[in-house]
């Protein structure tokens, strides 16, 4: 896939996720979302990779046990999150800080350095988080359709909702650190990866069973939609579900076939700006609470992250030989 049609499904992908949250009658669904995207992948990559179990993955099992541990947390953790009056956006700003995390733990893990230039790039990025994570305090403790009481009780379980996305941040670049060592060791096998890392997590979710059969039997109950061109009529909710599931696929599969393909700076570059365009659709399209303050922090963390990438080193070349091409008469 090119980056840019992983770019726009991503954005596909994340609007249906923003519909699946924004339903106020199916709070915390975020399980059943995550469940449903697990098993399709995991089926697809049972029969097209592990060939019915045949095939002996090249990566020791163990491996990927750890990776998977890792990488369960951390998604069990955001959709937490979410249900901690931690907003869509401020979610997003927050994960952008997954480079602010990389950083620290190649250093502490693999004696990594960096130039002072990567230092001051993570630096804008900090502060554009921890600008938005303040203002967002503020709104929740100036929540004026809350008494004293309910709003401290409101504002504590803000800050675990904070603490949430720090531990998952951090757990995440610590599963990147791993991915990386294992890749190095015994090469890079995207679709072995893509198919354990979801198959080896399933029997996790027997934990989530009774809210995923909750959510199951609210979704049946939803509204009736008609699927255009087939004339099917279903549940609107296993409609959006179904889409999220399809255009999730694509969007991974796309993600793992990039960092085989192409280098890390660009895979970086692209996700970030997936990142961004998904904040601003949130902001504009479910009005969510966005100050000056809000807006300063998002584009301190999006300059920051570009100038971490140092992508016109990239675009240097290439438009050198853009303006050298020899003009049309």
């Amino acid at each position: 896939l090119e980056p840019n049609a992983v770019f726009v499904l991503h954005g596909v992908a994340l609007i249906l996720v923003f519909l699946l949250h924004a339903c106020r009658p199916f709070p915390g669904c975020g399980n059943i979302v995550t469940f449903s995207q697990f098993l399709f992948i995991a089926v697809e990559g049972f029969i097209f990779e592990a060939n019915f179990g045949r095939k002996r993955p090249a990566i020791p099992i163990r491996n990927y046990l750890i990776m998977v541990a890792m990488f369960f947390t951390v998604s069990v953790v955001n959709n937490c999150a979410l249900s901690l009056h931690i907003s869509m956006p401020l979610h997003m700003i927050f994960r952008s800080g997954s480079l602010i995390a990389n950083m620290a733990l190649g250093i502490i893990i693999l004696k990594k350095r960096y130039s002072v230039y990567k230092y001051t790039s993570i630096a804008l990025v900090s502060l554009g988080i921890f600008t938005c994570t303040v203002m967002s305090a503020k709104q929740v403790a100036s929540d004026s359709s809350l008494n004293e009481e309910d709003g401290l009780q409101v504002f504590f379980w803000w800050l675990l909702g904070i603490a949430a996305l720090t531990f998952a941040l951090l757990m995440s670049a610590r599963m990147g650190i791993f991915q990386e060592t294992l890749y190095k060791q015994f090469g890079k096998h995207s679709k072995e990866a893509l198919f354990y890392n979801h198959a080896l997590l399933l029997p996790g979710f027997l934990l989530f069973a009774p809210n995923i059969y909750d959510h199951a039997v609210l979704f049946s109950q939803s509204e009736l939609f008609q699927v255009p061109v087939i004339g099917l009529t279903l549940p609107i909710m296993w409609f959006y579900l179904l889409m999220n599931v399809i255009t999730q696929y694509v969007c991974v599969r796309g993600v793992f076939i990039l960092t085989t393909e192409c280098t890390s700076l660009t895979v970086t570059l692209v996700v970030t700006l997936r990142k961004f365009v998904s904040l601003i659709f949130s902001i504009l399209y479910f009005h969510n609470p966005f100050t000056a303050w809000h807006w300063l922090g998002t584009a301190f963390v999006f300059v920051g992250t570009v100038m971490y990438t140092e992508v016109w080193n990239s675009l240097g070349p290439f438009l050198a030989r853009w303006r050298k091409r020899p003009k049309e008469d």
